[in-house]
């Protein structure tokens, strides 16, 4: 792509950062220049968002009927899966999947609740008092 034709268009992160691109100068040599995004990318960063806004809804939802727990709220609000909320904890994910369980969930100790409260930047009390 040519230096003038590195699209300036508004996108989703313009207004904190810029996109670091690669360009041919007049001489035809690569170079590096900054660009403001474009609206191909910020179409997909909005579709992505648009997905993990509709992702964290249905497990608000899900812990409001009863079905999983505040646990499993978080995981989702804070953009982790079993694997990277198992390597913050410390706990294995089998276990994790079993915290999901609203039964399961009410007899865990302090010190577990804790370890989550601490993972998901929240208070114990937050934790165990969240109801969707």
């Amino acid at each position: 792509m040519k230096k003038e034709d590195l699209p300036q268009e508004p996108g989703a992160l313009s207004r904190l950062t810029r996109e670091l691109c690669y360009v041919k100068n007049e001489d035809g040599k690569y170079e590096t220049a900054l660009s403001k995004g474009w609206d191909i990318k910020k179409e997909a960063l909005d579709s992505a968002w648009v997905e993990v806004n509709d992702r964290v809804e249905e497990a608000r939802k899900a812990v409001a009927n009863g079905e999983k727990s505040p646990v499993y709220y978080f995981m989702e609000l804070n953009l982790m899966d079993l694997v990277v909320l198992s390597g913050y904890t410390g706990f294995f994910s089998f276990f994790i999947k079993r915290h999901f369980k609203p039964s399961v969930f009410k007899t865990l100790s302090d010190k577990k609740l804790e370890k989550y409260a601490q993972v998901f930047d929240i208070s114990v009390s937050e934790l165990k008092n969240f109801k969707g």
